[in-house]
């Protein structure tokens, strides 16, 4: 129960952020964006999940090349911002979900974004541990951390803890904490990318 408490209070905050989130953050973002983006570009015809996407900065920076974008957040009203950039994007669907409970298979995504995301979970292990879940094996997994919430010593340690492997590692003021490039252990044999697409697709209705 505390930690939906904490996670009604994070959506109620977003939800009236909502209109006014671009204008506070955008800049922000994009800072993060770029710096993944610099350090692990996804390839051609991947499936990409955005994980707590908000107002989906990411969607057009990946869209072209990707097979499917899925973009995911627990505010409505932070997606129905997300919406207006998806629809000129054909191949992004938003969905509402919390993020420690995403309605995926399995090994689903090549490539996870998770920007600014840790530092509104109430427990960030549960949280990489089900990015690792939806993970396929190879993957690349982008994750931040805030200053102000994690240490880099903490911020380490959780990604190891979860049993993701961190290949890249940066720091400086524009990004207000540390972003790391991640990945799975090959380990598991990967689902047939054909029908983890089906899968993502059945879920598009329930966007908002």
């Amino acid at each position: 129960m505390q930690e939906w408490n904490r996670k009604r209070k994070a959506m109620r905050h977003y939800d009236q952020l909502a209109p006014v989130y671009d204008i506070q953050y955008q800049e922000e973002q994009k800072t993060k964006i770029e710096a993944a983006l610099n350090n692990t570009k996804p390839a051609e015809n991947k499936l990409v999940l955005d994980l707590g996407c908000g107002t989906g900065l990411l969607f057009e920076r990946v869209a072209k090349s990707a097979k499917l974008v899925a973009g995911i957040d627990i505010s409505l009203k932070i997606l129905q911002e997300a919406k207006k950039r998806a629809k000129q994007l054909p191949n992004t669907a938003i969905l509402r979900a919390d993020a420690d409970y995403t309605p995926f298979q399995n090994r689903t995504f090549d490539y996870v974004f998770a920007v600014t995301l840790l530092q509104n979970m109430p427990n960030p292990l549960k949280t990489l541990q089900e990015i690792k879940r939806v993970s396929s094996p190879q993957s690349r997994i982008i994750i931040t951390g805030l200053k102000k919430k994690f240490s880099q010593e903490r911020f380490i340690s959780l990604l190891n803890k979860s049993g993701l492997n961190v290949s890249t590692l940066k720091t400086n003021p524009q990004l207000k904490g540390y972003l790391a490039i991640c990945q799975k252990p090959a380990n598991h044999d990967r689902e047939s990318a054909d029908n983890v697409e089906n899968h993502v697709k059945r879920f598009t209705g329930e966007s908002t």
